[in-house]
C-alpha cells in the first residue's frame, strides 16, 4: 500500500513541478496545424473514395447488363 501512495505523490508532484505546459499562442497554433491536417486528410480520403467509387461503377458496367 506505500508503493501505491508513493507512486500517486510522485506523480502529483512531478505534474506540477516538472510539467511544462504550452502557453495559450502555442496552444492555438498546435489546434490550427491539428484541425487543418484533419481536413486535408479528409478530403484526401474524400477523393480516394469517389475515385475508388467511379472505377468500381465503371468495372461493374462493364461486365453488368
Amino acid at each position: 500500500m506505500n508503493k501505491i501512495s508513493t507512486y500517486f505523490r510522485e506523480s502529483y508532484k512531478e505534474l506540477l513541478e516538472k510539467t511544462t505546459w504550452p502557453t495559450w499562442p502555442q496552444l492555438q497554433q498546435s489546434t490550427v496545424i491539428v484541425l487543418v491536417a484533419t481536413v486535408l486528410i479528409t478530403l484526401i480520403v474524400w477523393v480516394m473514395d469517389l475515385v475508388s467509387s467511379s472505377i468500381l461503377h465503371f468495372v461493374y458496367s462493364l461486365f453488368g447488363q
